[in-house]
């Protein structure tokens, strides 16, 4: 069922949109067929859970960390994650940005927008999002690749506000490509849409969906 899910989800979001696979509590057996049936992309929101499956699965999957992170477990991750989605202040991406220099490696990042109604969601305002852009465009971020913006919608079932939502993060994205990202190719991933909005997301702008329960069933 799991590669047969993939397979629906593939053809449903079209060749623009990357599938996420969100495999957090799953079992090893399970990401193995999902990576049998194509997926090469999955998404962790622990740290422990991402470096132990890391260990034991195919090395060229994609690992990218979608949970809140903690400053002390970023060490772990730094050499073997492929995009971070969840940065939400300045102080988190600057430990990022310390342990990349550890191993000189650059880490690939999103910078998470707050856009939901409740307050238990992370992310960044308008301002704080400049206030980190400019401090990477000072130089001062050097093994950090901005890649490009998050969001998570709020957990209703009104859809016209999770539209509104991800309207609001696509026009947010898109007046800061344009003023401080115009001349850098790289910065080109909107991280939005989950199981349950992803078709409201990619109508929004999506370029990045994260997808579990579609995939492996519910918790």
């Amino acid at each position: 069922m799991i590669g047969a899910n993939i397979q629906k989800i593939n053809q449903e979001i079209g060749s623009n949109v990357r599938l996420i696979a969100v495999s957090k509590t799953k079992p090893v057996e399970a990401l193995l067929e999902a990576y049998q049936a194509g997926q090469k992309l999955f998404g962790e929101n622990k740290v422990q859970e991402l470096v132990v499956k890391y260990e034991s699965l195919p090395k060229d999957i994609e690992w990218h960390f979608i949970g809140h992170l903690q400053s002390n477990k970023i060490k772990y991750i730094a050499p073997i994650v492929s995009l971070i989605h969840s940065v939400d202040s300045l102080k988190l991406l600057q430990t990022i940005n310390k342990e990349g220099q550890k191993i000189n490696r650059i880490i690939p990042c999103l910078l998470q927008i707050f856009i939901a109604s409740e307050e238990t969601k992370f992310g960044l305002n308008q301002n704080e999002l400049c206030v980190i852009i400019e401090e990477w465009k000072k130089g001062n971020l050097a093994n950090i690749e901005m890649k490009g913006l998050m969001g998570m919608a709020s957990n209703v079932n009104d859809t016209n506000q999770i539209e509104k939502e991800f309207t609001i993060l696509k026009i947010l994205y898109d007046e800061t490509k344009a003023k401080y990202f115009s001349d850098i190719d790289s910065f080109n991933e909107l991280s939005m849409g989950m199981s349950g909005d992803y078709a409201i997301a990619i109508k929004a702008g999506s370029t990045l969906v994260r997808v579990g329960s579609s995939i492996f069933g519910s918790r």
